[in-house]
């Protein structure tokens, strides 16, 4: 279904309800998603993205219903991803004589997914491409998230496409931030940050900084994921630069695995230390938890407390992802805490804390270890480091 955005500006897109892991099973979508790409008609035609090579057929259909896919001029690549450029093949042959207009990275890193040669333009911040009525301007967003990324911006109806940055994974039976339910957009838009852009979050500062110094007017943020922001629209841009200061709330999360319920009963201790000092706290039994909903999490709270019984002289499998989830993300402003049981060689807190110390992430307290079930001392313990990891949020 094509859904018109302005004068000769239409959404082409195609929402996928039923995706439920996404790069492979990097990133939970539980809510789906929709791959976003904008047709501009105007005395020259542009599109700005396609979709995923799966909807090809349907993303075609939306095309033919407002034109005739072999008058295109230009085919605007903002990132080489196959979720965006996926049906790039099928169209070029469609428009043969289009310009591929991309990054001087995507020039790239297009020809690498799709070994064809087309008629590419690379463009740098400020370019533009004069439409008629209306221009194209660039701006390069390298790293946001990836080096070829950058943003296409439509003069006259002030539509900022800003492809991976500003999105969610959201697949909802309408296209604009004002027509869904706030509360959904606000946890889908904060999980998609945290769990993909974290890791950018100083580039992010200095790219929403440039691109506001461009003074551009924008009437429309329309992302490549999720629905398109139309009603005060530079709210996400606001929340973006927020989110990337990576100031925590004082709250704590506490993450743990268990074989026999020890590991368990210590991680439920620590919680009631934090609940005699009045911090707000989530546990998560990450067998059974979906680890990207965690990220989010971690990425709200200032002390992150991980778990595990020792296992082959190491960690339960299930915490190794989480632990290599917070090294890749470069989370900042963080403080750590570590405990486990144990039966026999009990490695697992110091292999905790060195994992901490590699993601230069403080420890708030030495960590607590437990010898088989743990005893009212030990549980005692427990609580007590609850309360320091609580002492150090307060402090921070």
């Amino acid at each position: 279904m094509v859904v018109p955005l302005a004068d000769g500006v239409h959404w082409v897109g195609v929402v996928d309800w039923g995706i439920k892991h996404f790069h492979g099973h990097e990133l939970s979508t539980h809510r789906g998603t929709t791959y976003n790409a904008y047709l501009i008609v105007d005395e020259k035609i542009a599109l700005v993205d396609t979709v995923w090579g799966r909807y090809t057929d349907e993303f075609l259909e939306n095309l033919r219903t407002v034109i005739d896919p072999s008058k295109i001029d230009y085919v605007v690549a903002n990132h080489s991803e196959p979720d965006h450029s996926g049906s790039m093949p099928a169209l070029m042959k469609l428009c043969p004589n289009a310009t591929v207009v991309a990054s001087r990275q995507g020039v790239k890193s297009i020809p690498g997914h799709y070994h064809q040669e087309w008629n590419f333009k690379p463009v740098t911040t400020g370019d533009r491409i004069s439409l008629g009525r209306r221009d194209l301007v660039f701006v390069e967003a390298g790293f946001l998230h990836w080096p070829d990324s950058m943003f296409t911006y439509l003069t006259g109806d002030a539509i900022l496409m800003p492809n991976d940055a500003f999105g969610q994974h959201y697949a909802t039976g309408f296209r604009f931030n004002d027509q869904v339910d706030a509360c959904e957009l606000e946890q889908e838009a904060l999980k998609y940050y945290a769990n993909i852009l974290t890791p950018f979050s100083d580039k992010v500062i200095k790219k929403i900084d440039e691109v506001l110094a461009m003074n551009l007017p924008v009437s429309m943020i329309c992302p490549s994921h999720g629905v398109l922001w139309r009603t005060d629209p530079m709210q996400i841009v606001h929340r973006y630069r927020q989110w990337a200061q990576q100031t925590p709330e004082k709250s704590a999360v506490v993450l743990y695995d268990t074989m026999w319920d020890a590991t368990r009963r210590m991680a439920e201790a620590i919680a009631e230390g934090l609940h005699a000092a009045g911090v707000p706290h989530k546990l998560f039994h990450m067998a059974v938890s979906d680890r990207n909903d965690v990220i989010a999490e971690i990425f709200r709270a200032k002390a992150v407390v991980i778990g595990s019984p020792t296992l082959n002289n190491g960690l339960l499998p299930s915490i190794a992802p989480i632990l290599e989830d917070v090294r890749g993300l470069k989370f900042k402003n963080k403080i750590g805490a570590a405990f486990g049981s144990y039966g026999w060689s009990g490695e697992c807190v110091k292999q905790i804390e060195s994992h901490f110390e590699l993601c230069g992430i403080p420890l708030a307290a030495p960590g607590v270890r437990a010898k088989w079930q743990p005893t009212a001392d030990d549980l005692a313990a427990c609580r007590a480091l609850g309360a320091q990891v609580a002492a150090a949020i307060r402090a921070s």
